[in-house]
């Protein structure tokens, strides 16, 4: 009769304890529509002490425009050596759930650079069978449970990219829609992962579902917001925000950055001919090609009119320098609305030619007009 009682203790504790973190939860998952924060806040549920206690965590969505599945956040640690350190740290500075979910912040400042984190990062996989398990997952509106003795797998593209065994892939559909999947295993303890385990992983998935469909519906606004309805890139407003952010990584990291100022040479003249409808559709597909020679970092906007601004993460003039040159045999070397067309553009970085982001811009533009009064089609550096 005791152990009966004492059996029951312990199942009400657990489900208390179940309750309780799904209560904190979905209270953290409140506070922000920030995709990026809310992922962070849902890994970290997965792989706290006070959460569901898996030793990984990962989340990886769906890049319709690039046919791709791509690695957007991971939570847990790198290997056996990582995890004792980061435990150890844990348990001896008493972090709560809360102290966990703060930790995002010196991540998103590089202030720390989680192998694990860089590691799903890296992660892609096209967008079709090929890519094995996490396609068929994708599609499937349900939970997979891999187990250890299932050796099918074993030659499979996630599996191999993040050398897994026992897991659970769970698929993430959001208004009808699959949009990624989340991936959790105990890779350092090899605990083995129980029925238990699997029932409340999926209700804590169906409930962060909810919390992620809000904050894609709130990152579609924002886009919209601060997208230039004509050329779809990035509008002045955006453009203006990403340089303070660049900047302020640019102090965290010490890492160059270079901004790139891009004018189409006598585009009026082309609008006085042909008039606006072919200037709209000229710089459309201007636009076009500027965005095929940049890299994903890069921030591409529209500054006003003919004129494009470029931010360039990690890169220093003279890396800015052989950008621009590529750009602009790209325009040059191309035919537009069967018209030929040049641009000028001009490069300042940061902090060397200006550690002030109004004055960095002035110089970027400076050296802009100069390539203009030097006879256009010219890349001209501060």
């Amino acid at each position: 009769m005791n152990k009966e009682i004492d059996k029951l203790k312990e199942e009400l504790e657990k489900v208390r304890s179940q309750l309780y973190v799904f209560y904190e939860l979905t209270k953290a998952m409140r506070t922000t529509l920030r995709l990026d924060e809310i992922t962070y806040i849902i890994l970290t549920g997965l792989t706290a002490n006070e959460g569901l206690r898996f030793n990984r965590a990962a989340i990886f969505f769906v890049d319709d425009k690039n046919k791709e599945i791509n690695g957007f956040m991971g939570i847990g640690p790198i290997d056996s050596q990582e995890a004792t350190r980061i435990w150890q740290s844990i348990e001896e500075e008493k972090k709560n759930l809360y102290d966990l979910i703060d930790n995002y912040n010196r991540i998103r400042e590089n202030k720390e650079r989680p192998k694990f984190l860089e590691l799903v990062k890296s992660l892609t996989f096209p967008l079709n069978e090929k890519s094995g398990l996490i396609f068929d997952t994708l599609y499937k509106k349900d939970l997979t449970w891999i187990k250890n003795e299932n050796r099918k797998f074993k030659n499979d593209s996630l599996v191999k990219g993040l050398n897994l065994e026992e897991f659970l892939i769970f698929s993430l559909w959001i208004k009808g829609k699959a949009t990624g999947v989340a991936v959790v295993d105990n890779y350092i303890t090899k605990k083995p992962i129980t029925s238990e385990d699997v029932k409340i992983f999926t209700m804590f998935m169906e409930q962060a579902q909810g919390a992620l469909e809000n904050s894609q519906s709130f990152e579609s606004t924002l886009t919209q917001a601060h997208t230039d309805t004509l050329t779809s890139l990035w509008n002045y407003g955006y453009f203006q925000y990403r340089l303070d952010e660049e900047i302020a990584k640019s102090n965290t990291t010490s890492l160059p950055l270079s901004l790139m100022m891009i004018d189409i040479d006598d585009f009026k003249k082309f609008n006085d001919s042909n008039g606006h409808i072919q200037g709209d559709q000229a710089l459309r597909q201007i636009s076009e090609v500027l965005k095929e020679n940049c890299r994903k970092i890069d921030i591409l906007c529209r500054y006003g009119g003919e004129e494009f601004s470029l931010i360039l993460p990690a890169n220093n003039k003279k890396e800015a320098a052989l950008v621009g040159e590529r750009i602009r045999k790209s325009i040059a070397g191309k035919k537009i609305l069967k018209s030929s067309f040049t641009i000028s553009i001009g490069i300042a970085s940061y902090p060397q030619d200006s550690a002030n982001k109004k004055t960095l811009i002035e110089k970027a533009d400076q050296a802009l007009y100069k390539a203009k009064r030097k006879g256009k089609n010219k890349v001209v550096l501060v």
